[in-house]
């Protein structure tokens, strides 16, 4: 299910990006006027996303768009049908490979995201997948909506959002105590929960004893999650560092309710199939 359609400026830049002064070779072979088909396809199997900014990126040059369409979210098969555009062949060239990259670049995030998601569950049916604000400068929007079409959700969206305290903010608080800083951070942010990340199973009972919300565990193997958790039973855990589809089942099994990880912003984009054609008239 798509959470949301990124904006028409946004697309428009898109587009004016690969097309700054039209495009060259269908101008100069005089084929712009001819009308087309154009259909994107799933070449492996996949979690597709980004479709329904592909369709919208036909809309605003004029193209017609198919009524067979596959939302964001939906896992295909290789070579089920994704969308089909039509309409003059200078508009589907000007859409094509900026539709095509768009989707291949987010169905990779979301193909990523939900195999993580599918192990952490195989673990513990009850786990979350959250994932990072590292996705690349600029893209937050995109990211995210790959991210939570495919079953996940943000760890936080910037760092206006949450209350996470590293070391490298303990670093400068001198001498308070953890209960000091959790009583702080409570009593400024009453609404927020805190989250405190630590590299070592001390660390943790230190901080959930000071009444942390989360302990975020960084860096730290399935055994000490285990571990931490039966050191710490009423506090909930969150794994970071690391987690990808390989041991997120492993991760949820110790007792990591939460699985913070980068991992599906450094997917390979999947592989979307386009074939273009000409088409004897435009649909009424």
């Amino acid at each position: 299910m798509s959470p949301y359609t990124l904006p028409d400026r946004l697309l428009e830049d898109l587009l004016h990006e690969d097309t700054p002064c039209g495009d060259a070779t269908t101008f100069a072979l005089g084929i712009g006027e001819c009308t087309g088909r154009m259909v994107f396809r799933a070449r492996y199997d996949m979690v597709v996303c980004g479709s329904e900014e592909a369709r919208r990126m036909g809309e605003l040059r004029g193209l017609h768009a198919d009524d067979a369409f596959v939302p964001s979210g939906r896992r295909l098969a290789a070579g089920e049908e994704i969308l089909t555009l039509t309409g003059p062949a200078g508009e589907l060239h000007a859409v094509w490979k900026t539709a095509q990259t768009l989707m291949e670049y987010l169905s990779g995030i979301a193909t990523a995201t939900a195999d993580i998601v599918a192990a952490a569950r195989r673990g513990n049916p009850a786990a979350s997948v959250v994932c990072t604000r590292k996705n690349f400068p600029g893209t937050k929007a995109a990211a995210m909506k790959a991210v939570l079409c495919a079953g996940a959700s943000p760890h936080r969206l910037s760092l206006s959002e949450t209350l996470l305290v590293f070391p490298e903010h303990r670093a400068f608080l001198a001498d308070e105590t953890p209960a000091a800083t959790v009583a702080r951070l409570h009593r400024q942010w009453p609404e927020r929960a805190l989250v405190v990340e630590v590299a070592s199973e001390d660390e943790a009972a230190i901080w959930a004893t000071a009444g942390a919300d989360i302990v975020q565990l960084e860096k730290l193997p399935p055994e000490a999650v285990d571990r931490t958790h039966r050191r710490i039973p009423g506090t909930r855990i969150a794994a970071a560092g690391g987690i990808n589809a390989s041991n997120a089942e492993t991760y949820a099994r110790a007792g990591a309710a939460i699985l913070v990880t980068s991992a599906p912003y450094f997917a390979a984009p999947c592989d979307v199939a386009v074939t273009l054609m000409p088409s004897p008239s435009l649909p009424p």
